[in-house]
């Protein structure tokens, strides 16, 4: 895997078609009427031609500040700014991967040259509730297959491709991963249509297509790798609920995701020309002891977004699972001399 390397005309194109064909795709449905505005709205925000909030456009989420609360931070919940300032660089130097290896011969990930980490917000983590900046706890249950999964992650040794991450194999980042920033490429276009609202995600090359016009969910046993996503406007505010995740995304790495159970509601609020207050609340008691909720304020940025080619020379794969299968047969062969 790779950054992005070629510039994705096509995401412009995809655009495009979104905003034509959805439409015509309405056209030809039987669905609710779209749920009756608030009437708590702003008139100083840009409005698309139909009257909804206007949210297109392209942004990022790029920032240090971690799932979770600042080892740094001890208990503080915000920032100053001196203190943000004094604290961003520590932990720029934290990451910094410009390192030599800790011994000879170590394979380490990439350089600093290809990260996009960006700074610091005010928050020392993006959980804002629970008030402590952490995970709640898993469930028992929950937690037997995380660590089952965290095995099979530091053993590394891989049955087959199954058992890798859904990032190491180039088909998502997971919910909620796919809305978190990380290391590069966090970035998010943003299209509107009558009834609909698109979000193109470099990172992986996702892309979900949000209905707004009152439908219900899918059938329960239709699951998906992104789940399923429902919208509605709640004054000047994006609601979208996702249910019918696949259950296949149980990690929390590269990519990040809790099971087939979660509910997750996400809140997208236009506050300037440049800021989107970007919110979500996972909820699933079979893995969570209780619901927690995340901040991750996204900034308008210049584009184009570039092409994510995941799976162009995607070298590790093969090479890792080879990898296994050659360290089990010296494993092997070592026991038959003893």
């Amino acid at each position: 895997m790779r950054p992005g390397s070629f510039a994705l005309r096509r995401t412009l194109a995809f655009g495009i078609a979104v905003v034509s064909l959805l439409p015509i795709v309405v056209a030809g449905q039987t669905t609710a009427a779209p749920k009756t505005r608030a009437s708590t709205k702003s008139a100083a925000l840009p409005r698309t031609p139909w009257g909804d909030p206007d949210l297109q456009g392209l942004w990022s989420n790029t920032t240090t500040t971690p799932l979770e609360r600042l080892p740094e931070a001890s208990d503080k919940q915000v920032l100053t700014d001196e203190e943000r300032t004094a604290l961003a660089g520590r932990v720029a130097e934290r990451l910094n991967a410009d390192r030599q290896p800790e011994r000879p011969g170590q394979i380490v990930a990439y350089n600093e040259f290809w990260y996009e980490r960006g700074t610091l917000n005010h928050r020392t983590s993006l959980i804002i509730d629970p008030p402590d900046g952490k995970l709640p706890p898993f469930t028992p249950e929950a937690q037997n297959r995380y660590d089952a999964w965290a095995k099979v992650r530091a053993d590394q040794l891989f049955p087959s491709a199954q058992e890798m991450g859904a990032y190491d194999r180039c088909i998502t980042r997971g919910m909620p991963g796919t809305m978190l920033p990380g290391f590069y490429n966090h970035n998010y276009h943003i299209l509107q249509a009558p009834g609909y609202v698109a979000i193109v995600v470099e990172m992986i090359h996702d892309a979900r297509i949000i209905p707004v016009d009152g439908r219900p969910h899918l059938n329960k046993d239709l699951r998906q790798w992104l789940g399923d996503s429902r919208g509605h406007w709640e004054g000047d505010t994006l609601v979208v609920e996702t249910t019918n995740l696949n259950d296949k995304v149980f990690e929390r790495a590269a990519a990040t995701g809790f099971g087939g159970n979660m509910r997750m509601v996400e809140r997208f609020r236009r506050i300037d020309a440049d800021t989107i207050d970007y919110q979500f609340t996972v909820n699933d008691p079979t893995t969570f002891t209780k619901p927690w909720t995340v901040a991750a304020p996204m900034t308008k940025v210049q584009g184009p977004l570039y092409e994510y080619a995941c799976h162009e020379g995607n070298y590790a794969m093969p090479h890792a699972l080879s990898g296994s299968r050659a360290e089990e047969k010296a494993l092997a062969d070592a026991a038959k001399k003893k």
